[in-house]
């Protein structure tokens, strides 16, 4: 028997493994796992001289968390970069912060940032209120996301180095116009932004190194919450050269799978596509896999912009029949995923509406008749699905990579009442009827679409079904609701099953990567309304401590 580095005892283990749910000590040679089991026994076979036994008093090790959806280079710009300010917010309050902000910038830099609430929208939506955000920045531009990360509100300077204006509109998207002097509002949806996001590009891009440093900070605020791997949701070709280097120089302290962008609706990103699926590859590690493709097949409901099999809540602007649109047709898409199905990447496809997820479900019905039976799939987010459709994940192989973070009781699901009207805004997340049919739910955060992307927020919205930071009362389509050690699977071995990562993590096992969460209890066998009251102690990655709560 091999002599062990460390010797976790003195505590809970829950592995995440349904061979052994629960155990008492892990061994850890070499950063990978020797052994699990009795306490005793692992130490009568691995405990040698130069073993270090770490005793766990008392507090619970889990597998490193895994989030299967997020945006960590753009969440590190944020924290580095930006304006970062929460939904909370009203627009005078935003206003303040845009005006202390610009303050200590260069009479020409952008103010960039977010997130203002969807539910602000037709209030920003006015030539009077862009020209008090022009003064509010001194004239500056500004542009600041929305709670989704798919609209922009740009102010006066800002529209005006895009090149947008009334007679200029940009050909995708939509860009709202005051009805009083027929003016671009600021409000830009969906594609709409681009033409901002390239100015600011242009005026002041981020360097190789500042992209970097996003990258790992990244990283470390994951990793500050027991994160130990994760899937980009879209990928840049700088954020690819970032995790290439940090890997190269043993600096990634997480499992990456990347996405690579192939049609850029909202970021600005350039190259997309196939030029960018072709620079891929030279960009794998070890920790880094450029295993998936990112697909926008439509957009966010609260803008309308998503696929429905049944009309919107009527309204001026679209009136009564109106059900939304995909960004590419069948064949677009069948096209795009033979294509990259073709090359052995995988597909993570954004479909809010039960329109565009029926659409993503018949093409890869096609696919798999067509002999692509390992191609990986995933359907993001998943939130709206025909109840014919639901069985129809697991037949088809296709994973749901849901973002319990985004759809607890407040700002969002009001804006998705506001659309759809409350009936059908409240039967969202059809969690427990996906697991019951054999499929596989994966957790993610979507941050930095969420506020933080603590794994432990989202467990808990997945068994109570209520906003577990006790903002907001209410439950959401409780019979969805399912049990604390399925949620917990859902943020580790099903995420890396979904990531193609569960031969390497996910759950602890002999064999795979030492990637645990040390927490100061056993949340999952506590009460469910206290999940997010767990604390992360300790965070190791391949065998090593990445975070500590002692030294943050």
């Amino acid at each position: 028997m091999a002599d062990a580095d460390v010797v976790f005892v003195g505590g809970v283990v829950r592995t995440a493994d349904r061979a052994r749910p629960l155990a008492e000590a892990v061994a850890v040679t070499g950063g990978r796992i020797i052994a699990v089991g009795a306490a005793a026994d692992v130490l009568a076979a691995h405990r040698g001289a130069g073993t270090a036994v770490h005793d766990l008093g008392g507090a619970a090790l889990y597998p490193g968390f895994v989030d299967v959806h997020n945006h960590h280079a753009i969440a590190g710009i944020t924290d580095l970069y930006e304006l970062s300010f929460g939904t909370a917010l009203g627009l005078d309050e935003i206003l303040e912060r845009v005006r202390a902000h610009a303050a200590g910038l260069p009479a020409d830099a952008w103010v960039t940032g977010g997130s203002w609430a969807s539910t602000l929208m037709d209030e920003l939506n006015s030539s009077a209120i862009r020209r008090r955000l022009d003064e509010a920045s001194g004239g500056r531009p500004v542009v600041l996301s929305d709670d989704s990360h798919h609209n922009r509100w740009a102010n006066s300077r800002a529209l005006e180095l895009a090149g947008i204006s009334a007679a200029t509109l940009p050909a995708e998207g939509v860009t709202l116009l005051d009805p009083e002097d027929g003016e671009p509002t600021g409000v830009l949806l969906e594609a709409a932004g681009i033409p901002v996001a390239h100015a600011q590009a242009r005026e002041g891009a981020l360097t190789a190194d500042q992209h970097r440093r996003a990258s790992a900070r990244g990283v470390e605020l994951l990793n500050g919450f027991g994160v130990t791997a994760f899937q980009d949701a879209a990928v840049s070709a700088e954020i690819l050269a970032a995790l290439h280097g940090l890997d190269e120089d043993g600096e990634l302290d997480a499992w990456v799978v990347s996405s690579l962008t192939i049609n850029d609706e909202i970021f600005g990103f350039e190259p997309v596509g196939q030029p960018l699926v072709e620079l891929g590859e030279r960009f794998r590690t070890t920790h880094h896999r450029p295993d998936f493709v990112k697909i926008f097949l439509d957009g966010v409901p609260p803008a309308r912009t998503a696929l429905f099999l049944d009309p919107y809540v009527p309204d001026e602007a679209h009136g009564a029949h109106f059900r939304g649109t995909t960004t590419m047709s069948g064949d677009e898409l069948y096209t795009w995923l033979r294509a990259v199905a073709e090359r052995g990447l995988g597909a993570k496809v954004h479909c809010t509406g039960d329109g565009s997820a029926r659409l993503l479900l018949d093409t890869v019905e096609r696919l798999r008749g067509e002999g692509f039976a390992d191609a990986r799939f995933q359907i993001a987010h998943g939130q709206f699905l025909a109840s014919e459709d639901i069985p129809r994940l697991a037949q088809l192989g296709v994973a749901a990579d849901i973002s319990p973070f985004i759809w607890f009781p407040g700002v969002i699901p009001q804006a998705l009442a506001d659309a759809l009207g409350d009936d059908r805004a409240g039967h969202s997340q059809p969690n427990r009827a996906i697991i019951d049919t054999g499929g596989l739910v994966a957790g993610g955060s979507d941050w930095p679409v969420s506020e933080s992307p603590n794994p432990l927020e989202g467990i808990q919205g997945l068994v109570t079904r209520a906003d577990p930071l006790r903002r907001a009362a209410g439950t959401l389509w409780l019979e969805q609701a399912i049990a604390a050690e399925e949620a917990l699977e859902a943020f580790t071995v099903n995420a890396a099953r979904a990531m193609g990562l569960d031969a390497e993590t996910g759950s602890i096992a002999v064999g795979k990567s030492a990637d645990f969460v040390v927490l100061d209890r056993d949340v999952i066998a506590g009460s469910p309304d206290e999940i997010i009251d767990g604390r992360v102690l300790e965070t190791w990655f391949a065998g090593r401590v990445v975070y500590r709560a002692d030294e943050s």
